[in-house]
């Protein structure tokens, strides 16, 4: 076996190879190359740390099943990173019932002030995420946190676009009400 630079193109690319003929060890290390990132990922739209554990080994299955579709030339991460995500939302919609409300109710809500957040910490703010219920938590992640448009997210969940609106004004308050209780 030929020994390359571990983070270059060449070695991503023969631990893809590797991966489709089903090599356990190139399936350990594209594991290990992403789990931190992807655990990341995970930990958004999960409630804990478990959930986080079972969306990303979920995801990783599916990663590995269709490694073979994976386009060289592209981004690795950015394909493993999708299929995390829709992992994530499949988990969502699989076990949490989908709570929908009309815009008009969160009409009255303010707007989280950017500065406040930087008095936080990163587990600060992750805890506050996970504290949301999964459908504001869903919308938060994917409009925030992945730049999705409501449109896309109002397909993704299948939701109205106003709902999705509506849930992402409201998990903000929501997360300013917790954040201000932590300090």
């Amino acid at each position: 076996m030929e020994l390359v630079i571990p983070g270059s193109w060449d070695a991503e690319q023969n631990v893809v190879l590797a991966c489709i003929r089903r090599e356990k060890w190139a399936q350990q290390a594209l594991y290990e190359e992403y789990y931190a990132r992807m655990m990341g990922v995970c930990m958004r739209y999960a409630n804990n740390e478990n959930d986080a554990l079972d969306i990303m080994h979920e995801g990783f299955i599916k990663i590995l099943r269709n490694i073979h579709s994976f386009q060289p030339g592209t981004s690795l991460v950015s394909w493993i990173r999708r299929i995390m995500i829709n992992t994530s939302i499949d988990y969502y919609r699989s076990n949490m019932r989908r709570r929908t409300s009309d815009m008009d109710e969160a009409s009255h809500v303010a707007s989280f002030d950017a500065d406040a957040v930087s008095r936080f910490s990163e587990l600060e703010i992750l805890d506050a995420v996970q504290q949301l219920s999964p459908s504001y938590r869903a919308v938060f992640n994917l409009y925030v946190i992945e730049g999705y448009s409501h449109k896309e997210i109002s397909q993704l969940l299948d939701v109205n676009e106003s709902t999705s609106r509506s849930n992402l004004v409201k998990a903000r308050l929501k997360l300013q009400n917790i954040l201000l209780k932590q300090g």
